[in-house]
């Protein structure tokens, strides 16, 4: 049995770019090192460091002459490219069952396992356990994928969607992922932005609660079926032991070199205890790192309090992303983020400003909900303001699949399945209440104009700290160089509807 897992070629989100910084996706050698220790022969093929291109691709698909080919996808935005990359399965390598995963593919399993389908197999939701079981099942001579619980596949003549699988217990069971089959060396190369050696990892999986409008959270969830074969999801946090995570930062640390940690967990601080106990151990080990993490506001106000925070601080924390999204109290409510009501949010900033001034603060906005009109737009430019963070970004609400904004925009007919091509997190593809989506783009680029400015780059270009000063300059050079190729294209900066579009690598064909 061999098993090619891969990340296809993709076109730039506007951020990225070949020269700049290319993070591990954390999937791919966690599923490569479970396949590996239960006997399976695995490679991996990220094909964004590597400047794979299709073609050179589909040369090496033919030649490992792959059993199954697996690829994992959470963004709808490149779902198209997953979906190539399966078309390009069925072409070289035709006996190979294609599997997909991820968030994307799990909350559409539906849609995408069918009599037209290049995908054979949908893994739904967390896939170690699940792709293991599946391949042991390949392997047989009369396999019976009907026994892989937390899969949907396609026998001939149905589609089949099995019984949930359970999620693991215990996540230090996992095996140590398989960093050795990833070019880990082309990681993290970035002279500024998570600098130095910036790689990806997580401690924890899912999260404790469940936001209307994030996606992330669904994928780790319990999963029930009903009676009529609707799902259930329900929000589940698990994590690593402090033991097993240290094992994991220094394998990457003292054999890779990485210093700096993106944690890519939806909820980084949830357990003061971990968080306690993991800073007195970073700090114990005499490793020198710096890490990103996505924060939850009430518990960066909780762990100051029990003076964790500060040990954080001290272990390596140096960028904090939160995502305080609306200013009004009734609409995070609404939009299920009801634990951020009575201004906690500005609580935990005012920390950070405070008592941790040299930490980089990142926030974002949502914009675009149902009752969104030019008041409203206001408050949550006045709030940035309040706040004065490093790096305000406003994003317009997106009905990514799995959530129920999502639900509520196909049944009204606002979008369709085949829109994911403006799923980017930049370009409104809702209307609100009050405004269109045009109007919502401008305001959009207005406000974003009114904090991404000569002055507030000048700022942080003059910081006296070194990692500010390097996120400043990468901020300054990718906005120079979006900027350039909007000139070079002929497109229209002020275009707000375009300015943003997805740039294709040199080599991507190649």
């Amino acid at each position: 049995m061999r098993i090619v897992i891969v990340q296809p070629p993709r076109k730039f989100w506007p951020y990225t770019s070949e020269g700049d910084n290319y993070l591990l996706q954390q999937a791919m050698p966690a599923l490569a090192g479970s396949l590996r220790e239960a006997g399976v022969e695995v490679h991996a093929i990220d094909c964004m460091p590597l400047n794979m291109g299709w073609r050179t691709l589909g040369d090496e698909l033919k030649r490992l002459d792959p059993d199954v080919v697996a690829c994992g996808e959470n963004h709808a935005l490149y779902a198209h490219e997953a979906l190539r990359l399966f078309r390009l399965s069925k072409e070289m390598t035709p006996r190979a069952v294609t599997v997909a995963g991820g968030g994307h593919f799990t909350n559409l399993a539906h849609r995408y396992v069918g009599p037209e389908s290049d995908i054979d197999v949908v893994c739904i939701g967390e896939g170690e356990a699940t792709v293991v079981e599946l391949a042991k099942e390949l392997d047989k001579a009369n396999p019976d994928l009907g026994k892989v619980d937390g899969i949907q596949w396609w026998n001939g003549e149905a589609s089949i969607r099995n019984n949930p699988r359970t999620l693991i217990q215990d996540l230090d069971s996992i095996p140590m992922p398989a960093y050795d089959l990833m070019p880990m060396e082309k990681y993290g190369r970035s002279r500024f932005l998570f600098s130095p050696g910036g790689t990806t990892i997580h401690h924890s999986r899912g999260c404790v609660s469940k936001c209307s409008f994030c996606a992330w959270w669904t994928t780790m969830a319990d999963r029930t079926y009903d009676s009529d074969g609707n799902t259930k999801l329900s929000p589940r946090w698990r994590s690593k032991s402090v033991d097993r995570s240290m094992e994991e930062i220094e394998l990457l640390y003292h054999q890779y070199g990485k210093r700096s940690l993106v944690w890519v967990d939806e909820s980084w601080n949830i357990d003061p205890k971990w968080n306690d106990a993991f800073s007195d151990a970073m700090l114990k080990s005499g490793m020198k790192t710096q890490w990103f993490a996505f924060m939850r506001a009430d518990c960066i106000v909780r762990d100051e309090k029990k003076g964790i925070l500060e040990k954080q601080v001290r272990a390596g924390l140096a960028h904090i992303l939160i995502g305080v999204e609306r200013a009004e109290d009734n609409t995070l409510t609404s939009l299920d983020k009801r634990f951020y009501a009575g201004g906690v949010a500005r609580e935990a900033v005012e920390i950070f400003k405070k008592k941790y001034p040299h930490v980089f603060i990142q926030t974002t906005f949502i914009i675009g909900v149902k009752e969104e009109n030019n008041e409203t737009l206001a408050r949550q430019v006045a709030m940035a303001k309040e706040l004065d963070v490093d790096f305000p970004a406003f994003h317009p609400i997106t009905p990514v699949p799995g959530t129920p904004i999502y639900d509520d925009a196909i049944a009204n007919g606002h979008i369709t399945e085949d829109d994911f091509d403006q799923f980017d997190w930049l370009t409104p593809v809702l209307d609100s209440d009050y405004m269109n989506r045009h109007e919502i783009a401008e305001a959009l680029y207005k406000m974003n104009k009114e904090f991404v400015n000569p002055r507030w780059m000048l700022r942080g270009l003059f910081s006296r700290v070194n990692y500010k000063r390097d996120m400043y300059i990468w901020f300054t050079m990718v906005s120079a160089k979006m900027g350039i190729n909007a000139i070079k294209q002929r497109i229209n900066p002020l275009n707000v509807e375009h300015y943003q579009q997805l740039v294709t690598p040199t080599w991507y064909e190649a």
